[in-house]
């Protein structure tokens, strides 16, 4: 038996607020968008490296709310690099934890993404 890594579903409220967020700010790419019609709700999947995301409009695939942890290696270029975005509505600081360093982002449905750069000892 083999088990993969997950792919979090996270629930989004606008299209174009989730594409300004998820794209242009965090740097993702849209690997594929699906409705089953016109004018219904959006399931998408994104990704960045090795994470994938999938968002939806559908009212039952998800909690607004909630957390990823993403271990990252080299937070602060990750920092930088959101920080040059100049994004009005995120300027994240990365925090010295007992585990690492942690930077968090929420999104504009109030989910939140726990960058975490794990200390070597």
């Amino acid at each position: 038996m083999h088990l993969s890594h997950a792919i979090p579903i996270i629930r989004i409220f606008s299209e174009s607020k989730a594409k300004e967020f998820y794209l242009d700010f965090l740097g993702f790419t849209l690997e594929w968008e699906h409705r089953f019609e016109e004018n219904f709700p959006l399931y998408a999947e994104i990704k960045r490296g090795d994470l994938t995301i999938h968002l939806s409009e559908h009212h039952g695939d998800a909690t607004p709310g909630s957390t990823m942890f993403v271990p990252v290696q080299d937070i602060d270029a990750l920092q930088r690099e959101l920080l040059a975005k100049n994004y009005t509505y995120a300027k994240p600081g990365v925090e010295d934890t007992p585990w690492g360093r942690d930077m968090e982002v929420a999104d504009p449905f109030g989910n939140r993404i726990r960058f975490s750069e794990r200390s070597s000892g």
